[in-house]
């Protein structure tokens, strides 16, 4: 008697344990280069391959959200010339647009093929007026390239894989989850472990990883498997490590300021892509971020969001 009880309960605890794991909301993790030289421009592809096999359902993107007003505050006038751009463009449709959200949505049952140039011009100035740069570029590369995307790649891998395959997937909308609010201090921060590191052999330390990190991509390089190389852990973790400077053996005031600016950006990303998908419906779920992010996204969403599972691309 005492057997079958046992039995009866391994069963029922293994049942619910597989219901949980059914009803488990997913995260994969896409690491991307950004702009890429002539020679690998092909690199996205097989990282595309593997995005559509797993077919996701919310598509997450490197690009700060509307409504985050200190990152825009610090962009208007920072790093990026084309957040710069973004910016003042905003500001100045913002005095000429009126929204209207009964359009918005009726363009948003549309499919990508039956909207026309009006429809796109309308979403790319909404998207304007909101302050949505990673969507405002995607409806403005649907307008340049049509709804099959570019017919060569644009060098820039984020798009290239982004917006090929929200294409693909009919999906309409981006989410939003970078975070730049401190990106100033770090970038004063590595400057000064820059200079630091010029006397007690950081620098040097440095200099080797960036020849391992060349030399490791060359073969997939040629071979156009550099997305795949980049996707491995030991690939990221070295990325991780040159960004976050925790490579260096000398600690030093900059070298440490710079570590802690890129952990609490990474801490801050992770929150805005946890809210969001724990607020949805979406059960699975990828992001597609700079590759070097990609090791403190994971840290950071399965040490605050154990409730979440978080899978890497290229494992």
């Amino acid at each position: 008697m005492k057997t079958i009880i046992t039995f009866i309960s391994v069963f029922i605890i293994s049942i619910l344990s597989l219901t949980a794991q059914e009803g488990q909301k997913e995260i994969v993790i896409v690491g991307s280069m950004h702009t890429v030289p002539k020679i690998v421009k092909q690199s996205y592809k097989p990282m595309l391959r593997r995005a559509k096999k797993y077919n996701p359902t919310a598509i997450y993107v490197e690009s700060p959200r509307g409504n985050d007003t200190i990152s825009w505050e610090y962009l208007k006038n920072g790093w990026s010339d084309s957040y710069k751009e973004f910016y003042y463009l905003s500001d100045s449709i913002q005095n000429v647009f009126t929204p209207n959200s009964e359009k918005y949505n009726a363009i948003l049952e549309k499919s990508f093929l039956d909207m026309t140039t009006d429809d796109l011009d309308f979403m790319i100035s909404t998207f304007a007026y909101n302050r949505d740069n990673g969507n405002h570029e995607f409806y403005s590369y649907i307008k340049k390239h049509g709804v099959d995307g570019s017919k060569n790649p644009t060098r820039h891998e984020d798009g290239d894989l982004t917006f090929k395959l929200a294409l693909s997937l009919d999906m309409k909308l981006l989410k939003s989850m970078d975070d730049q609010q401190t990106n100033k201090e770090y970038h004063n921060a590595w400057q000064k472990c820059g200079k630091e590191g010029t006397t007690n052999g950081n620098n040097a330390i440095n200099a080797e990883l960036n020849k391992k990190t060349y030399s490791a991509a060359k073969l997939p390089a040629i071979f156009r498997g550099l997305g795949k190389h980049t996707n491995k852990r030991k690939s990221l973790e070295r990325l991780h490590k040159m960004s976050s400077f925790t490579y260096v053996n000398v600690e030093t005031e900059g070298c440490t300021k710079a570590e802690r600016y890129w952990n609490e950006r990474n801490h801050r990303m992770a929150k805005n892509i946890a809210d969001q998908v724990m607020a949805s419906d979406s059960k699975k779920n990828i992001i597609i971020v700079g590759a070097s992010h990609v090791i403190g996204l994971e840290k950071e969403l399965k040490e605050n969001f154990p409730n979440l599972k978080v899978v890497l691309a290229g494992e």
